[in-house]
């Protein structure tokens, strides 16, 4: 049985973080693209998302989607059949990334999102290549569609996120765990220690991307997920 493909997106990305994955699965899926929450917890976030999914399926989560997926799979593994942790951290924030949320988010909300995105946290997203720019284009459109309100919930959402540790232990479905090459915000340490926490899983380092292999590699990634989707 071919269970629906659920995908989370990440912070300030919308289903064209996706885009790529949508349109090849889609042909043999169903595909459920989870929306921005204007909640600002990690908890109410996945009830809002549960709330709108099938009974059962397979998810798959980008970074703070990651974050997301594995607060649903640790609420309710019984509807979970796979499960695909992508550029994603399973530890609590640092206190020294919570220390610069504070200021971006006031920042923010002095009406200065576009300088945000493009100064603090774009820049972390990609590998420095020319041939990104359309990339970094899509991200800061999707970012001020989105708007200050979804950053500053998204931010204080992340700033108060458990370890997942034994969420990971827990798991017992089929678990791919996707990381870029050169993610600097999720590095491949994390993604192994993912891999040594969760039985059944498998790890798989997408050469030439760092955060956002989707858009970055986006065929070696559909090739990896589609092979894996059939195992």
């Amino acid at each position: 049985m071919k269970y629906p493909l659920v995908f989370i997106p990440g912070m300030m990305c919308d289903s064209r973080l996706f885009q790529p994955q949508i349109n090849e699965f889609s042909k043999q899926y169903l595909v459920c693209i989870t929306p921005a929450s204007h909640s600002n917890s990690i908890e109410k976030i996945s009830f809002e998302i549960l709330s709108q999914l099938p009974k059962k399926f397979i998810l798959i989560g980008l970074s703070m989607g990651g974050i997301l997926a594995m607060e649903i799979i640790k609420k309710v593994p019984e509807r979970v059949m796979k499960i695909v942790l992508m550029d994603t951290n399973f530890k609590s924030e640092t206190s020294e990334i919570k220390s610069k949320r504070i200021p971006q988010i006031n920042l923010v909300n002095e009406g200065k999102l576009e300088a945000v995105m493009k100064k603090q946290i774009l820049q972390n997203y990609l590998i420095k290549n020319k041939n990104n720019q359309q990339i970094l284009e899509l991200c800061l459109k999707m970012a001020k569609d989105l708007g200050k309100e979804i950053f500053i919930n998204q931010s204080k959402a992340l700033t108060t996120r458990q370890n997942y540790k034994e969420t990971l232990k827990n798991i017992n479905v089929p678990s791919l765990i996707i990381c870029g090459r050169y993610d600097r915000l999720c590095p491949i340490d994390v993604h192994r220690e993912m891999e040594s926490l969760i039985q059944n899983s498998t790890l798989e380092i997408i050469p030439n991307a760092a955060h956002l292999p989707t858009l970055e590699q986006p065929a070696y990634v559909n090739k990896i997920l589609g092979k894996w989707l059939l195992q």
